[in-house]
C-alpha cells in the first residue's frame, strides 16, 4: 500500500515537473506545404525555420512544424492539433492563400496569434488575431500600374490561379487598372498542378491586349508566361511578387527573360543604395544564411525571417505581462505584435496598428525584370 502511494507521489512529481518544463518554453506551431503544390514556396519557409534561434528574449523556443500538403483541409487539421494538443502560443502559416485563410477562423476561435505567409482580405471581427507579413496585393500592383501607364498599356489580359489568390490578383488589379484608365480584356484561369494553358492563352492573345498580368506564384507561373511567348504575345508579361525565388527562373529558363514584377527590396538588396533601410537588414540576413543556404536570396525565405523577426520583437513585452502556455500570453503576444513600430525587416518597413496588421508602405516594394536568369532591378 505504501509502495504504491509513494508511486503516485513519484509520478505525480514527474508531470508536475514535465508541465513546468513544458510552458517554460513558447511554443511556435507552424503548418506549410512542404509537399504538393505549394512546395515551392514553403520549402524556403521550412529551410530558414530549421536555423532559427532556440532561445529568444532568454525564453526556449520549441517550433513544431507540420506538413499540410497545399491541402486546406489539412492545414486546417494541424492548426487544431498545434492549438490543442501541442498547446501553441502563435501559429504561423501556411504558405498559400487558400491554406492560411483556412486557418483564420481555428485562430480566430481559440484566441491566438496567426501570421499568416499570404496577402489576405479578412472582415474586421477576424482580424483581431491574425497577422500577414507579405506585402498586400494593392501595395504591389500599384508598382505595376505605374510601370504600366509609363509604357502607354490601355488593354490588359489576366491569367490566374482558380483559387482565392487568381481570385484577389484579379480583384485588385481590376480595380486598380480602372481607376488608372485602362481596361481589362481577358480574364482566364488554371490549377495549380496543370500542365497546359493553351486553350487559355489563345483565348488571351485573341483578345489583343497590350499585357498581360499573371496572378500565379513560384514555378507554375513560368507556364502561361511561355506559352504567351510562344504564341508570338510581344507586350510585357506581370507577374506578382510570389515568382521572386529560384523556381521560377529554373522552370522558366530563358523564356522568361523580360518577366516584370514588384518585388520585397530583399531580392536585389545589393542593387540598392545604401541609403534604402532595408538594405543593412538584408545583407546581414544573406550573410547569416547563404553559407547554409546558397538559395536564399528569395522572398519566402525573405518571409521567414521577417516572421522571426516579428515574433522575437513581440516577446519581450509578453513575456512582461504573463507566461508562455497560457491564455494570457496569447493575448499578450497578439498585443506585442499589434503595437510593433518600425522594425526593418527584409522586405520592408513593419509598423502595425489595430487598422493594419500587414504594416508595410511603399518601401516595401521595387520593380524587377528578369535578365539572363536573374531579377534585376528597374530604375
Amino acid at each position: 500500500m505504501k509502495s504504491r502511494f509513494a508511486a503516485s507521489l513519484v509520478l505525480g512529481a514527474v508531470l508536475a515537473v514535465f508541465a513546468v518544463l513544458t510552458h517554460a518554453q513558447i511554443t511556435v506551431g507552424v503548418t506549410m506545404g512542404t509537399t504538393g503544390p505549394t512546395a515551392g514556396a514553403a520549402l524556403p519557409y521550412r529551410t530558414v525555420f530549421s536555423r532559427l534561434p532556440a532561445t529568444v528574449a532568454g525564453q526556449k523556443v520549441r517550433y513544431i512544424i507540420l506538413d499540410d500538403g497545399g491541402d486546406s483541409s489539412v492545414s486546417l487539421k494541424n492548426a487544431r492539433k498545434l492549438i490543442t494538443e501541442d498547446k501553441a502560443d502563435i501559429i504561423m502559416g501556411s504558405s498559400s492563400t487558400p491554406t492560411c485563410l483556412s486557418i483564420v477562423d481555428a485562430a480566430v476561435e481559440n484566441k491566438i496569434p496567426q501570421i499568416c505567409w499570404a496577402p489576405i482580405v479578412l472582415p474586421p471581427d477576424k482580424q483581431r488575431w491574425v497577422f500577414t507579413v507579405p506585402q498586400q496585393l494593392p501595395v504591389m500592383v500599384g508598382a505595376i500600374i505605374d510601370h504600366m501607364k509609363a509604357n502607354g498599356v490601355k488593354t490588359i489580359g489576366y491569367i490566374g490561379f482558380t483559387d482565392g489568390w487568381g481570385d484577389l490578383c484579379w480583384q485588385v488589379m481590376e480595380r486598380l487598372a480602372t481607376a488608372a484608365g485602362m481596361k481589362m480584356v481577358a480574364n482566364e484561369r488554371y490549377n495549380r498542378t496543370d500542365a497546359s494553358v493553351t486553350a487559355q492563352v489563345l483565348k488571351i492573345v485573341a483578345a489583343r491586349p497590350d499585357a498581360v498580368f499573371v496572378g500565379s506564384v513560384a514555378s507554375p507561373a513560368a507556364l502561361p508566361h511561355i506559352a504567351l511567348k510562344e504564341r508570338g504575345f510581344k507586350g510585357n508579361i506581370y507577374h506578382t511578387h510570389g515568382i521572386i525565388g529560384p523556381d521560377f527562373l529554373r522552370v522558366g529558363g530563358k523564356a522568361v527573360d523580360g518577366a516584370i514584377a514588384p518585388s520585397g527590396p530583399l531580392i536585389v538588396a545589393d542593387q540598392l543604395p545604401d541609403s534604402n533601410p532595408i538594405k543593412k537588414t538584408a545583407l546581414a540576413f544573406f550573410k547569416e544564411f547563404e553559407p547554409h543556404y546558397p538559395q536564399v536570396r528569395n522572398s519566402f525565405a525573405g518571409y521567414a525571417w521577417d516572421t522571426f523577426l516579428l515574433f522575437q520583437a513581440a516577446v519581450p513585452g509578453a513575456l512582461a505581462k504573463a507566461k508562455p502556455g497560457t491564455p494570457e500570453f496569447r493575448q499578450a503576444l497578439r498585443d506585442s505584435l499589434e503595437n510593433i513600430k518600425e522594425l526593418v525587416g527584409t522586405h520592408g518597413v513593419y509598423n502595425m496598428s489595430p487598422k493594419d496588421h500587414n504594416g508595410v508602405d511603399n518601401r516595401a516594394r521595387v520593380l524587377v525584370r528578369v535578365e539572363n536568369g536573374a531579377f534585376k532591378l528597374v530604375k
